[in-house]
């Protein structure tokens, strides 16, 4: 295993190819123009000051509806505390299977790194699987205090969800009782300390979204904007933050040509 890159040089990290491959321009988000979330936002948030602080912290699950903001709060989290030490790597959902070899370079560093795993999703019996619970409850090997997994997910239990598994639910002294499949789905999450749930918007919150975006764009939020937006987001069947700045990008093009 090569020597990781001094971190000063690299404030985040991907896995690839057996190695920490460095990254040098991260995507920048603000706190601020992140609306809508401010719940999250504040557990997440105070989770993060306990772990570069170096207190006890959990690790925390996002789990939602697609484009409402769980990427782009763990993204958030870089700049935020980068000078406090905060490190980034990230980790493709099928790489969770070398999570030994990953965390090995980060021991014993005075950087603290959060490990993040984008739309995580594994079936039953994939290994990746059996490795996370070991990463998220400790083998016999006592895990880093320096790494904390953050994971987001569109999943809420992590893996599939199938009709068939309903017959496995049994009644036991009047209380229902969820078969095999479905208690293993609940005990993955369940590892995680922290579980924020991100709902889908609704209008204002999505108007407050392409409102926010087009100003971050230096164009105007008018009346035609706002019908726009709207008609936008019915084509797409969906109002969410990532909706609104697909909006706001295709809007303040349009303007700038004169169109």
């Amino acid at each position: 295993m090569p020597e990781m890159d001094n971190p000063l040089n690299a404030p985040a990290y991907r896995w690839r190819e057996g190695q920490l491959e460095p990254i040098h321009r991260t995507h920048h988000v603000r706190l601020d123009d992140l609306l809508g979330m401010e719940r999250q936002k504040g557990i997440l948030l105070q989770n993060l000051r306990q772990f570069v602080a170096g207190y006890p912290a959990n690790h925390a699950l996002l789990t939602g509806a697609r484009g409402t903001g769980k990427s782009s709060l763990v993204k958030a989290m870089l700049p935020a505390f980068h000078d406090e030490g905060l490190r980034l790597v990230a980790v493709a959902p099928p790489d969770l299977v070398a999570l030994p070899d990953i965390v090995a370079p980060l021991h014993k560093r005075a950087e603290r790194f959060l490990l993040y795993v984008d739309d995580f999703s594994v079936a039953p019996g994939d290994r990746a699987l059996m490795a996370l619970k070991t990463a998220l409850d400790g083998g016999i090997e006592e895990p880093p205090d320096n790494v904390l997994i953050i994971a987001t997910s569109n999943r809420r239990h992590l893996m599939p969800e199938y009709q068939s598994e309903n017959a496995e639910y049994q009644w036991v002294e009047g209380e229902i009782h969820p078969g095999e499949t479905t208690e293993e789905k609940i005990s993955l999450s369940e590892r995680f300390g922290i579980w924020l749930s991100f709902p889908p918007f609704n209008q204002t919150q999505y108007l407050a979204m392409v409102e926010r975006h087009l100003g971050l764009l230096g164009c105007e939020y008018t009346d035609a904007a706002r019908s726009e937006a709207l008609r936008w987001a019915l084509q797409r069947a969906s109002r969410s933050g990532r909706v609104a700045a697909q909006f706001a990008r295709d809007w303040a093009g349009r303007q700038a040509m004169g169109g």
